[in-house]
């Protein structure tokens, strides 16, 4: 066993892991952080995104152990104080981008990072970062429209021909 020391959604947490346990099962069975989901268990899916030290990682790629002083944001730890929904949480619910809830978690991730790294994304980049995050359900035109309206209360301007089209076919 090797103890690690890491910071999940701002609590930091001492844990003893196997060299073989996976961030993923150390976010779901040790922490009960059940939002982070298992797809493909290959980093082909995106279901078990979270976002470690501000950048977009398959959890199911990442061992344990190599989280060890890092800083790990789940689904659960975006939203505000009192259960409140983050902006990207409620812009998917509003835009119908909520289908089976798969993909949801590892979507609004992706999304907050992209929109950290970038406040007035085009459609294509938008698309681009997500990119990672597969969707059996929406075929991403109201995902991509629910990033789009964050972006959008986020940061005015921007090209109109794309702000106004932006995950609209």
């Amino acid at each position: 066993m090797i103890s690690i020391t890491l910071t999940v959604n701002h609590q930091q947490h001492t844990l003893s892991v196997t060299e073989e346990e996976r961030l993923l099962d150390l976010l779901r069975n040790q922490l009960q952080l059940t939002g982070t989901k298992e797809g493909c268990g290959e980093g082909e899916c995106g279901a078990c995104t979270v976002i470690m030290d501000g950048v977009i990682v398959n959890s199911c790629l990442v061992l344990a152990f190599q989280a060890n002083g890092k800083t790990i944001e789940t689904i659960e730890g975006i939203g505000g104080e009192n259960g409140n929904l983050h902006p990207i949480q409620q812009a998917f619910l509003d835009s119908g981008a909520v289908q089976c809830g798969f993909c949801t978690p590892g979507m609004v991730l992706a999304a907050k990072v992209i929109l950290a790294e970038n406040p007035n994304p085009r459609e294509a980049e938008i698309r681009e970062g997500i990119s990672g995050n597969l969707c059996r359900c929406t075929g991403y035109e109201k995902i991509v429209e629910a990033i789009c309206m964050v972006r959008d209360q986020l940061k005015e301007g921007g090209d109109s021909d794309d702000l106004a089209q932006c995950g609209k076919k």
